[in-house]
C-alpha cells in the first residue's frame, strides 16, 4: 500500500470511529488529571558551578596535575561522574547530619523510620551508623540530576524534594563538598608524590654514592689521571698523555715540513741552489766572470787566442769558476747537513709520538671499563638531580591553594513546584489516548469486516459499483423519497438507473433481479426505486414482489395479496387478477399466498412462462428477490432473469457473507451486473460523496 492510500485509509478509519479515539482521548486526560492531583509536588533547586579544564594555579609545574594530558572530553565526563559519586553523596549526608533526622526519612518514605527512630531519635539497636549514611547517600543520587551546559564549562546541579527548602539546601551542600573532595585529591595527590619521591631520592643518593666510590678505585688501581671532559674523545674525561700527544704531533708536522723543504734544496742543480744563488760572494764572484768573459769575447774577435791579454783573460775565468765551485760547495754542505739535522729530528719525534700512541692506546683499552663507570656516575646524578629538581617544585606546587571549580550561582529556594508538569503530563496524555484510541480503532476496523467503503466492491467481489444510496433519517420514508424527483433518495437511484442502462448493449436488461446478502439490505426498496426510475423514461415497467417467504410490497404499497406470484408458478393463468397498477406507470404483482415450498415452485416452468408472457406486455421486469443467504429461491431467480443487481449494506454486510451470496449466484449461473452500496453515510468516511445537485436546500447551499 502505498503513501496516498495508506493515508487514505486511516483517515477512513478515523472517521469512522472518531468516536471512540476522542473517547479514550477524554479517558485519558481524566486518568491523568486524577494521576496528578494525587502526586506529590517536589522542588528542584538548581546550583551552577563552573569546571575549568586549566587550574588557576600561580605556579606553572609541568605534571603536577594528573589532567593535563587527557581529552577535554574525558576529563569532563570524569567530573560528571565524581558530581554523581557515592562518596560525594556520604560526605554530604555527614554534614547534613540527615542519617540522623527522622524527618528526611518521612520525606522520601523510606521504610527503615519506623525501625531506625523513635519519637525523632535514634532507637537504641538500630541499625548502624555506615548502613544509614549509606541509604541516605543512596536516596540522595536518586534525586540528584547533574546536566552540563552545551559549549559552556558550566554545570547545573539539581536536586528534587517535596520540601523547597531542603533541596536549595542540599544543592548548596553539593557544590560546596564538591570544591573540598576536588581540594582533598590533589593535596592527597601532592602528598603522595612527595613520600615517594623522597624514596627514590634516598635510594639514588645511595647509588650515586657507590658508582662514584667505584670509579675512583678504579681510577687509582689502574693510574688513571684524566683532564677535564672533551667531546672530541668521546669520553667523560680525557687523560692526560692526550695534551703531550697533541703537542708532539703538531712538533712532528714541523718538522716533517723542514725535512722535506731541506731535501727540496739539497735536490736541486748547484747553480740552482737558492742558498747559491742568494750568496753575496757567490754572486760577485759570478759577475767578474760575466765581464771577464765578455771582455775575452770581445778580445778574440780581434786577437789571436795566443795573444797575452787574450791568455791572461782565459786564465782568469778559470780562476773564477773554480773559486765559485769552491763557494757552491761549501753551500751545498751546509743544506746537506740541515737536512741530515731535519731528518734526525723528524725521525725522534716520529718515535715519540709512536709511543705515546701506544701508551694512549693502552690507556683507552684501560679506560673502558672506566668509562662504563664513568656513565654509571653521570646516570646516577642526572636521575637524582632531576628528581630533586621534581621534588622541590612539588613541595612549591603542594603549599599552593588550587582551584579549577568554582560555585558561580548559589540555589535559591523554588517558588514553583517542578513536579508535576501538569501541562506537559496533560499534553503526554492526550497524545497517548490519542494513539491508544487510533490502535484500537485499526483493531477495531481490522476486526469488523464490514464492507464500508463502496470503491473496494470492485476489488473485493470483482462487480462494478453501480451507484451508491446514502441513509435516510428514521422519520422518512424511502418509498415517499423514491418519488421525490428532488430528494437525495432518488437521485441516487437515478444514478443506479443509468450505470444499468450500460450493463448491456440494448440498455437496461429487460429482466432483472435485485437480491442481497440478508434481509434489511435496501433491496426491497432498491426494487421499486429502479422500477420507478425505469417508468420515468416512459418504459412499461413491472414489479413482481419475488419474495414469496417474506412479502413486503403488499403492506407498503397498501395492495391486496389474495392473488398474485405464487398464484401464477401454481398454474393460475389469469395475470389480469395478478397485476396492480400504480400511480407513475408502475404495474406491481405482489408475492401471493404464501406457497408451502416457495423452491419448489420456481424449481417448476411456470417462473420460465411467466417472464416469456410478461416480456410481451412490458419492457421491464424487475424482481425483489428473495435473500441469499440460507435459501435457493435468489438463485433459483436469478438464474432466470436477463441480470442480476447484489444489493450491499454499508457498514453491515460482512465480507466473508457476500462473498458466499455472490459466489451461490454465479454458481447458478447468474449474470451480475454490479452492486448497489446502500445506507451509505458519506459524513463516517473521508470519501464525500454528495447528492443532490442542483435541488431544494442542496440547490440552496451551491449559490
Amino acid at each position: 500500500m502505498t503513501l496516498f492510500p495508506l493515508l487514505g485509509h486511516y483517515l477512513t478509519v478515523f472517521q469512522r470511529r472518531r468516536w471512540l479515539i476522542f473517547g479514550s482521548i477524554v479517558t485519558a486526560i481524566v486518568a491523568a488529571t486524577i494521576v496528578i492531583l494525587l502526586m506529590t509536588r517536589l522542588y528542584t533547586a538548581r546550583a551552577t558551578i563552573e569546571i575549568q579544564r586549566e587550574s588557576n594555579n600561580i605556579v606553572r609545574v609541568q605534571g603536577v596535575e594528573p589532567e593535563t594530558g587527557l581529552a577535554d572530553m574525558e576529563f569532563y565526563q570524569t567530573q560528571y561522574g565524581l558530581l554523581q559519586s557515592h562518596a560525594l553523596a556520604a560526605s554530604v549526608a555527614t554534614e547534613l547530619r540527615l542519617f540522623d533526622d527522622a524527618s528526611f526519612f518521612q520525606m522520601f518514605e523510606m521504610r527503615e523510620t519506623d525501625t531506625w527512630f523513635e519519637n525523632g531519635r535514634v532507637r537504641p539497636g538500630a541499625s548502624s551508623r555506615q548502613q544509614r549514611i549509606r541509604k541516605v547517600a543512596d536516596q540522595l543520587l536518586r534525586n540528584l540530576s547533574v546536566a552540563p551546559v552545551r559549549l559552556s564549562r558550566l554545570v547545573h546541579v539539581n536536586f528534587t524534594s517535596p520540601d523547597p527548602a531542603f533541596s536549595a539546601r542540599v544543592a548548596n551542600a553539593w557544590g560546596e563538598h564538591f570544591i573540598r573532595m576536588a581540594l582533598e585529591r590533589r593535596f592527597a595527590a601532592t602528598s603522595y608524590a612527595r613520600q615517594f619521591l623522597e624514596q627514590r631520592l634516598d635510594q639514588l643518593r645511595t647509588r650515586l654514592d657507590e658508582s662514584e666510590r667505584v670509579l675512583v678505585g678504579y681510577a687509582e688501581r689502574e693510574g688513571l689521571v684524566n683532564l677535564p671532559a672533551s667531546p672530541a674523545f668521546g669520553m667523560g674525561e680525557r687523560p692526560l698523555v692526550v695534551d703531550d700527544l697533541a703537542a708532539l704531533n703538531r712538533e712532528l708536522t714541523t718538522a716533517t715540513a723542514d725535512r722535506v723543504q731541506a731535501e727540496s734544496r739539497l735536490g736541486a742543480p748547484g747553480d740552482q741552489v737558492g742558498e747559491a744563488l742568494q750568496n753575496q760572494a757567490i754572486s760577485g764572484l759570478r759577475q767578474r766572470r760575466a765581464e771577464s768573459a765578455a771582455e775575452l769575447a770581445r778580445l778574440q774577435v780581434q786577437f789571436e787566442p795566443e795573444y797575452p791579454p787574450v791568455v791572461a783573460l782565459r786564465q782568469q775565468i778559470e780562476q773564477l769558476d773554480r773559486s765559485i765551485e769552491r763557494e757552491e760547495n761549501r753551500v751545498r754542505d751546509t743544506l746537506r747537513s740541515n737536512f741530515v739535522a731535519s731528518t734526525e729530528r723528524e725521525a725522534n719525534l716520529t718515535r715519540r709520538v709512536e709511543q705515546l700512541k701506544a701508551g694512549l692506546l693502552d690507556q683507552r683499552r684501560r679506560s673502558i671499563q672506566y668509562n662504563i663507570y664513568q656513565r654509571e656516575v653521570d646516570t646516577n646524578r642526572q636521575l637524582y638531580d632531576a628528581l630533586l629538581q621534581r621534588y622541590k617544585e612539588i613541595g612549591v606546587a603542594g603549599g599552593v591553594g588550587i582551584n579549577n571549580i568554582s560555585v558561580v550561582d548559589i540555589a535559591q529556594i523554588p517558588e514553583r513546584p517542578s513536579s508535576p508538569r501538569i501541562l506537559i503530563y496533560l499534553v503526554l496524555a492526550m497524545a497517548l489516548g490519542g494513539v491508544t484510541g487510533f490502535v484500537l480503532a485499526l483493531v477495531i476496523e481490522q476486526m469488523d469486516d464490514a464492507i464500508s467503503d463502496p470503491s473496494q466492491v470492485h476489488n473485493l467481489f470483482g462487480l462494478p459499483l453501480l451507484g451508491t444510496v446514502p441513509r435516510t433519517s428514521g422519520d422518512e420514508d424511502p418509498y415517499a423519497l423514491v418519488g421525490d424527483r428532488k430528494s437525495d433518495l432518488s437521485e441516487a437511484y437515478l444514478a443506479v438507473q443509468t450505470s444499468l442502462a450500460f450493463t448491456t448493449d440494448h440498455g437496461a436488461p429487460a429482466t432483472l433481479a435485485i437480491t442481497s446478502t440478508r434481509p434489511g439490505e435496501g433491496k426491497s426498496t432498491t426494487a421499486y426505486a429502479v422500477a420507478r426510475s425505469l417508468a420515468r423514461t416512459g418504459r412499461r415497467v413491472l414489479l413482481i414482489d419475488g419474495d414469496m417467504r417474506s412479502p413486503s410490497f403488499h403492506h407498503i404499497l397498501g395492495l391486496s395479496n389474495d392473488r398474485g406470484f405464487s398464484n401464477f408458478l401454481a398454474g393460475d393463468d389469469n395475470l389480469s387478477d395478478m397485476i396492480h397498477t400504480l400511480p407513475g406507470d408502475v404495474a406491481v404483482m405482489p408475492a401471493g399466498p404464501q406457497p408451502p415450498s416457495a423452491a419448489e415452485l420456481l424449481s417448476g416452468g411456470r417462473l420460465a412462462e411467466l417472464l416469456r408472457q410478461l416480456n410481451d406486455r412490458f419492457d421491464h421486469i424487475v424482481i425483489d428477490s428473495p435473500p441469499v443467504m440460507g435459501l435457493a429461491d435468489a438463485p433459483l431467480l436469478a438464474s432466470r432473469t436477463e441480470g442480476t443487481v447484489f444489493v450491499i449494506e454499508a457498514n453491515e454486510t460482512k465480507l466473508g457473507q457476500a462473498r458466499v451470496a455472490i459466489a451461490r449466484l454465479l454458481a447458478a449461473n447468474a449474470h451480475m451486473l454490479g452492486a448497489v452500496v446502500t445506507k451509505f453515510e458519506a459524513r463516517r468516511t473521508a470519501y464525500g460523496y454528495e447528492y443532490g445537485y442542483g435541488y431544494g436546500r442542496n440547490a440552496e447551499q451551491t449559490t
